[in-house]
């Protein structure tokens, strides 16, 4: 429908700090006692952004909405700073280890419990969803599509541009040797790169806007859900630690130099 308010729900993910040295707790699951919003989906919020900016006569929001612990809370409120309206956050003890085809049933009802819940001034919305092109520490980027096949919405991954259009929304996705341009009506599901744009960074008088700003919290039976609907498929039967690095070769230079390494280079097979 021409010009009917849009409602943009980006998918924020909160992982382990790529910073710090990831471990693993008693169960063979990473330990996510500290995360930070995904660098991965700051691309999607700024292209929900952008497209809020760019709509001249069009009711547009943008919400961000996480799936996991307690605290990835801290995931959907750096949104709110960055820029998103509202935020929603997903937790329940039933969906720790889900997988992908866990988090994908898990989200489809978020989705919806989400899109139903919106009101707009300007009548009945339509909605995009917008995540990145994959988690940093799963990096299967198999949501978006799996996502789009529950919620009987088209889907186009690894987009590059958006543009949004009466009626529909051009994604531009760039490939290799050449670039597509695609146009797809709502209800959608799109996965955006990290060659997309450029994440803004919050300011000062963001952060304290953000704190009013409504975040709701709900649980697998706010959403109609039990524990069994979302048991994963795959289960982590063991973990282990990547060894510690060993020293490495130091070459002396003897005037052979060059040579020595040359043949390290060929040893590892790396000529």
């Amino acid at each position: 429908m021409a010009n009917a308010p849009l409602h943009i729900i980006t998918l924020v993910k909160w992982v382990p700090d790529a910073q710090l040295e990831r471990r693993y707790n008693a169960e063979g699951r990473i330990d996510r006692s500290e995360g930070v919003l995904s660098e991965l989906d700051e691309y999607p919020l700024e292209a929900a952004l952008q497209l809020r900016e760019a709509a001249q006569d069009r009711e547009v929001r943008v919400t961000a909405l996480t799936m996991g612990p307690a605290g990835s809370s801290t995931a959907v409120k750096k949104a709110l700073q960055i820029g998103a309206d509202d935020a929603y956050q997903l937790t329940d003890e039933a969906l720790i280890g889900a997988d992908i085809w866990a988090s994908s049933v898990a989200l489809k009802a978020a989705v919806e419990a989400v899109a139903g819940a919106s009101e707009f001034d300007s009548g009945e919305p339509e909605y995009l969803v917008l995540t990145g092109m994959a988690s940093e520490e799963g990096e299967s980027g198999a949501i978006p599509a799996q996502l789009a096949e529950r919620l009987g919405a088209h889907v186009v991954t690894y987009a590059t541009g958006l543009e949004l259009e009466p009626e529909r929304l051009v994604v531009t996705r760039s490939g290799g040797t050449e670039s597509q341009k695609v146009a797809v009506r709502m209800p959608a599901v799109v996965s955006v790169t990290d060659q997309a744009n450029d994440p803004r960074y919050p300011n000062f008088k963001a952060i304290m806007a953000a704190k009013k700003k409504p975040l709701t919290r709900f649980s697998l039976a706010d959403l109609g859900l039990r524990a069994e609907e979302v048991t994963a498929k795959v289960r982590v039967l063991t973990t282990t630690a990547r060894p510690p690095r060993t020293a490495g070769e130091i070459i002396t230079d003897e005037g052979d130099a060059g040579l020595k390494i040359v043949e390290f280079l060929a040893k590892e097979r790396l000529l």
